[in-house]
């Protein structure tokens, strides 16, 4: 009988190269989040090369005298291939092909893979094929030979290399598909939040830097069993939750993708029907990751991404999140909020404080109705029992008395 022998997929070792054309050490903070990428993707960073330019060379990316340097340490370091922070052109990807003679990758590939891998639902895995195709469509040239050298790996995940085969006709008829069975879907999240509407249930939804704990704060709020990782990306379809608050009243809490510095346009675009559970929500909670160096920028990276998606008028709730992990001595503010909360997602220290600033900012918005009804009209006392706060119920001769908080869109059908 033969023997099995274990196939195990070759783990790529790659070189990440970035241009810096203003601070050093901000480079080296995005080599950093792009070495995490890359292991996200099931790689391994085996070296770096920063260039100090004035910018990315049109056609190279980097000068003639460090792509020699890049070519040495592939072959010191005997590295599969090289990724690029920065999007390529698809004159600089052939170009680096040509030069390398290697497999080239750069963040917006990595980041695709990782989508891809990450991708559940139907809705995410229409989105990231619909985003991978666009992408791949203006490089399909530079693409094929530098991943049909390696047959596999980081960037291959997803449509495939098949679909790298198909010429740009079939490619473009395929993203047109692709955008019909994403309207389908937008047109279902549509329904689903008029529903919302009618029932007057109020949506906060939980954004983010990656890996700020979003998920895990969703998991220890409402038992959501999603997948929550200390790893990039490590959830990307939504997941939407009910809560109930300790007063009674009920809210839906939705998951959003994280974001990223340099998170590529067309991979918003591609997400917008996702992300748009932001721009519909009542609240925006914020959560940071009050552990991370460059917390600070991670704060303004979320704030641009969510002005691009026109997210603007919400209530905003900085969640500083990791606690447990944090030097007390250190001041954390936000300015930009109108509350802010500090707790551990983790272990639920600080929670209860965030549930009652949740149910404060709702009784904030309501109406506060003290009345009498009659006992043919006391269906109105399940609408306030579903929709609002009963904090007062008194049984007299001439009716029911109530006191009560309710949505302000129900108020006229109480009085």
């Amino acid at each position: 009988m033969a023997e099995l022998v274990e196939l195990k997929e070759i783990e790529e070792r790659v070189i990440l190269i970035g241009v810096s054309v203003g601070s050093e050490s901000d480079t080296k903070q995005c080599l950093d989040e792009l070495e995490e990428l890359v292991k996200t993707a099931g790689g391994a960073a085996v070296g770096r090369i920063i260039q100090n330019r004035e910018g990315a060379h049109p056609v190279t990316y980097l000068g003639k005298g460090k792509l020699e340097e890049v070519k040495e340490q592939i072959w010191e370091l005997d590295a599969t291939g090289i990724v690029c922070d920065d999007e390529l052109s698809p004159a600089q990807l052939r170009s680096l092909e040509d030069i390398l003679e290697t497999k080239i990758m750069d963040r917006t590939m990595v980041i695709l893979d990782i989508f891809a891998a990450r991708a559940n639902t139907r809705e995410g895995k229409i989105q990231v094929e619909l985003a991978q195709l666009k992408y791949r469509a203006a490089r399909l040239v530079g693409l094929r030979s530098s991943l049909s050298r390696l047959g596999g790996g980081i960037g291959t995940r997803g449509p495939g290399e098949k679909k790298l085969e198909m010429d740009r006709r079939l490619i473009h008829e395929r993203i047109s598909h692709l955008k019909e069975e994403l309207k389908e879907v937008e047109q279902h999240r549509e329904v689903l939040r008029r529903q919302r509407q009618r029932a007057h249930t109020k949506v906060a939804a939980i954004v983010g830097y990656t890996n700020a704990g979003k998920s895990t704060l969703l998991n220890y709020l409402t038992d959501a069993g999603i997948l929550a990782e200390d790893k990039l990306f490590a959830t990307l379809d939504p997941t939407t939750r009910s809560l109930r608050l300790p007063g009674g009243q009920k809210i839906l809490l939705t998951d959003t993708v994280g974001f990223i510095r340099k998170l590529p346009h067309h991979l918003i675009e591609a997400f917008k029907s996702t992300l748009e559970e932001a721009k519909y929500s009542d609240i925006i909670l914020h959560v940071v990751d009050c552990v991370n160096p460059q917390m600070d920028m991670q704060m303004h990276i979320v704030y641009d991404t969510l002005k691009e998606l026109e997210v603007t008028d919400k209530i905003m709730v900085t969640v500083f999140n990791k606690m447990d992990k944090m030097n007390q001595s250190m001041i954390l503010k936000d300015l930009s909020a109108d509350y802010q909360v500090k707790i551990s997602a983790r272990t639920g220290e600080g929670t209860e404080e965030l549930l009652q600033l949740l149910e404060t900012i709702l009784k904030n918005q309501q109406l506060y109705l003290e009345k009498v009804y009659s006992y043919q009209e006391a269906g109105k006392l399940q609408l306030i029992r579903r929709y609002g706060e009963l904090l007062e119920e008194e049984y007299k001769e001439e009716g029911i008395g109530i006191k009560a908080y309710v949505p302000a869109e129900l108020y006229g059908q109480l009085i």
